[in-house]
Formats: structure tokens, sequence, C-alpha cells
């Protein structure tokens, strides 16, 4: 019996969604990761930077394009070793056609030697972008198996497409 990990980062606060900025409560990324968590019995861990993100869309979306542009790394309040995990699922949501840079900071410099990196992202029109190659370089001798893309303003309406995936990926 394999044990998973669904490691995640999400962005509470203004959001983009369906053309409109809209407030959330509770990330769009963090729904999709405890459905999967549920779904699988997987642990759970969320990936947070050690300093805020703006809860203003557009105050956010500035930062983590700057930080993408400047390979920023970034601090993280606290980290977890993946050594009994042999399956990760990897959640975030699509920020500039990747992943934002405190998932980058997760992924790096960890031993991902024969273990399998399940990404999915929460998105409102991007879709994965280049997120499941940038992974593939930041996770060498890991496999990186087919991502799943959800519509962020269709999250709480997708766990069949999320069933479906897993049933899929982890035949």
């Amino acid at each position: 019996m394999s044990k998973k990990l669904v490691a995640y980062f999400s962005h509470k606060g203004e959001n983009y969604s369906k053309g409109k900025i809209v407030n959330l409560k509770k990330g769009n990324t963090e729904i999709a990761a405890e459905m999967i968590s549920s779904i699988i019995d997987a642990d759970i861990f969320e990936i947070i930077a050690d300093k805020k993100y703006p809860i203003k869309y557009d105050d956010c979306i500035e930062i983590a394009k700057k930080e993408l542009r400047e390979n920023s790394k970034i601090k993280l309040k606290q980290d977890i070793d993946i050594k009994e995990y042999d399956t990760i699922f990897v959640g975030y949501p699509d920020w500039w056609g990747t992943m934002p840079m405190p998932v980058w900071t997760f992924l790096e410099g960890k031993d991902f030697t024969d273990k399998k990196i399940l990404p999915f992202c929460t998105h409102e029109g991007s879709g994965l972008g280049k997120s499941e190659s940038d992974i593939k370089k930041l996770t060498s001798g890991a496999e990186v198996l087919k991502g799943l893309a959800i519509n962020g303003s269709e999250v709480n309406s997708s766990e069949e497409k999320i069933r479906e995936w897993l049933e899929e990926v982890l035949e």
C-alpha cells in the first residue's frame, strides 16, 4: 500500500471568476486538495509562504508576476519531509502560466527519486500552462503523471471530474 500526500498552495480573498472579482473565504485549490485527500485518504499539507500575499486580486497577481520574472526564492512557514510518500499530489492556482513561486520553493531541493507526482491546478481559462514541464525540471527522478486543470469557478462541483482523473492516473 503506497502512502500519498496532497501538498497545495491556495489563495484566499479576491479571485477572478467568470470575468469578475469574487471574494473567497477558502481558496479554490484548497477545496480541490481537500476533495482529493478525502477521496484517496491521503495526508494533506498546505504550502504557506512566510509572507502574506495581498487579498486584493490585482495586487496579488502583480506580486506573483514580479516573483516569477525574478525567479524569487520564497521562504515557507514550514516544510514537510516527503521521504515516506511515494505519490505526491501538488496543487496550486495557475499564476502567469505556471505555479506560484512558493510551490517552486516547496519542490526545489527535495529528493523525488522513484516518486510519482500528480499536478493539479485551478484556473480561469489558462489550464495547467507550462507548470507540468516546470515540475519535471524541478523533480528529477520522479515520474510526473498527467495533471488536472480545474476551472476555479467550478471547483465546488468538480468532485466527479476529480474522481475520473484519479481513476485514470492511479489505475
